[in-house]
């Protein structure tokens, strides 16, 4: 998985880079398909923005939060994507069944 990671609006310490792409990489485990991971952290007045972007398989899932604290709103995000993970899975499976792929 590839992961980009943007800051707008201030510079991220590397403290804060490192939680974001563990919390990200932690979504692996539900599904090992993440092509890519966009992270983008926006500061705007006392809200602190966590956009968190993921390309699967013909599919962009998206997430936005904002919070007054980036760590809440990054992790946030990420539960958040974990449950769209787990929906996109769900959706997968039954458009294709599991005899149909491996051509029995």
């Amino acid at each position: 998985m590839r992961i980009t990671f943007t800051a707008r609006h201030g510079k991220a310490s590397d403290k804060l880079r490192e939680f974001a792409e563990k919390e990200v990489r932690r979504l692996k485990k539900y599904y090992d398909g993440i092509i890519e991971c966009e992270i983008v952290l926006d500061y705007v007045k006392l809200q602190q923005i966590a956009d968190i972007k993921i390309k699967v398989y013909g599919r962009l899932l998206n997430t936005v939060v904002e919070s007054e604290d980036i760590y809440k709103s990054i992790s946030e995000a990420v539960s958040k994507l974990e449950r769209q993970i787990q929906k996109y899975k769900s959706r997968w499976k039954k458009k294709v069944p599991l005899n149909k792929s491996i051509g029995i």
